[in-house]
This record gives structure tokens, sequence and C-alpha cells, in this order.
């Protein structure tokens, strides 16, 4: 029985170091235009919506990270670009106590997780702003991109690797 609580107690004590905690979620930058002008609203448009995504990381400490997710709309019609907005969503984020493996998952999964549907909300107010209707973006899912971009960074790993043995 002694052995069984000094095993909790370990890990008790484990789990007090790991921490992820959300400080503050804030809006960093945004961009609306509407390039067509007025001409937007006089003819019959054929939306085409266009979404790009990325994630800038900045370690302020040695427990703070910034992490800005970057979220581009473009509507267009044919080759006219009806609108576009642009939002860098960010947030400032507590982690300590993890592996790096755990950190880069809380990093680039948790937190864009977490700053997502402030950026769609921000999308959806700006472009009603605009007059147009709200696009109601998707959900996004953050693990399956990570693991892309994991994956993708391993195959162009392997091929470096390939490279460099054939070359000597």
């Amino acid at each position: 029985m002694t052995e069984e609580n000094t095993g909790n107690a370990v890990a008790n004590e484990e789990r007090a170091e790991n921490h992820f905690a959300m400080q503050r979620i804030y809006l960093k930058d945004l961009s609306f235009e509407t390039p067509m002008g007025v001409e937007a609203f006089q003819r019959e448009v054929k939306p085409q919506i266009g979404q790009e995504l990325s994630t800038k990381i900045e370690q302020l400490d040695e427990t703070h990270f910034e992490v800005v997710m970057t979220l581009t709309i473009t509507v267009k019609d044919k080759d006219d670009v009806v609108f576009l907005t642009e939002v860098h969503q960010a947030g400032i984020f507590t982690v300590k106590g993890l592996e790096k493996a755990q950190m880069a998952h809380v990093l680039n999964v948790l937190c864009p997780a977490t700053l997502y549907p402030y950026a769609r909300e921000v999308v959806d107010n700006v472009v009603v702003k605009g007059t147009f209707p709200a696009l109601m973006l998707p959900p996004v899912n953050f693990d399956a991109l990570f693991a892309q971009a994991l994956a993708e960074r391993k195959a162009k790993q392997d091929e470096q690797a390939s490279e460099s043995e054939t070359a000597h």
C-alpha cells in the first residue's frame, strides 16, 4: 500500500509540473478590402471562396508563447476579387513541463484550435459589415493538419537523406 501511495504522489507531482493555460486572446491585425467597389453589389456574383490558414509561434520567455493564427479569406467571381479579409488572431499561452513532442502538439494543435472560433467570428462580423452574407466558415481539424505537416517534413527529410547518400 505504501508503494502505491508513493507512486501516486510521484504521478501527481508530475501532473502538477505540467501546465497549460490561456493568458489572453486578442485581435492582432485585421484587413478587409473590396477591390471591385460598388460593382460587387451591382452584378450577380457566383462566389468562389478561398481560405488560407497559417500559424506563427513565438516564445516570449521560458513558459510563455504567443501564437498568431492568420486566416485569409478571398472571395472571387471568376478572376475578379469581390472581397478579401485577413485576420491575425493571437493568444498568449503558458505552457510548461511538457516533452518536446507534447509541446509541439499543444502549440500547433491546441492553441490554434482555441484561436480559430475567435477568428471565424471576426471574419463573419467584418464580412457582414461590408454588407456581404456571413460566410459561416467550417470547423478545421488541426490534429489532421499537424499530422500532415509532420508527414510532409519526414518525407522531405527522407528525400534529402537519400539524395545525400546518392551523392557520396
